[in-house]
């Protein structure tokens, strides 16, 4: 699946994922004043459509936050959460699924698990990576992806993607989480991280 990098890049790619994981689950956790934890069970550095590809169907419904980053490397970070896993997160805010606030509060999420992200990759790179505002949108896979990314990624351009399984206090659900750097940006990281070509 990951033809471009190596076992050892890889690991190095699930570690920083890992630790921004870890940042996620605490700021989590006192949002929702529950224990959280998320674990990275894996992470792959795809070509942009392998990696939507490696989501899910087109047609599936997902909410998805996109956040948009500049800075030192301009890149973009897609969470994409299925139905049943957005209703669990509402439900666990105490909010409705089905209400309006429910994309505000997903949004939110997705904010600080991102942000999570984001700042741990600056910290173990030493690149100046800022979050911008989230935004949120419920619809097809395909159709968020189209929308949202069109104007900021090419089918060329490499994506990690992680998947990770999140736990409130034995309530499961699953977030994807892309992120897609400028070109380049993947084997910037790498090198960052002493583990460049």
């Amino acid at each position: 699946m990951s033809t471009q990098f190596n076992d050892l890049q890889l690991d190095a790619l699930r570690e920083l994922a890992n630790i921004g994981s870890g940042t996620a689950s605490t700021a989590l956790s006192s949002m929702l004043g529950r224990s959280v934890d998320i674990s990275v069970p894996t992470a792959a550095a795809l070509p942009f459509a392998d990696a939507v590809d490696a989501i899910g169907p087109a047609e599936r419904v997902v909410c998805g936050v996109v956040i948009g980053v500049h800075g030192d490397m301009a890149a973009t970070v897609l969470l994409l959460l299925g139905e049943g896993d957005a209703a669990t997160l509402c439900n666990l805010l105490g909010v409705d699924p089905a209400d309006e606030m429910a994309v505000s509060a997903l949004g939110e999420i997705g904010n600080i698990v991102g942000a999570s992200y984001i700042n741990a990759l600056g910290a173990m790179t030493g690149l100046d990576m800022e979050p911008e505002p989230p935004q949120s949108a419920t619809d097809m896979l395909g159709a968020i992806v189209a929308t949202v990314l069109a104007g900021r990624a090419t089918g060329d351009d490499i994506a990690l993607v992680l998947d990770s399984d999140l736990t409130v206090e034995g309530e499961d659900c699953s977030i994807s989480f892309l992120l897609v750097p400028s070109h380049g940006g993947v084997q910037e990281l790498l090198t960052r991280l002493g583990l460049g070509d």
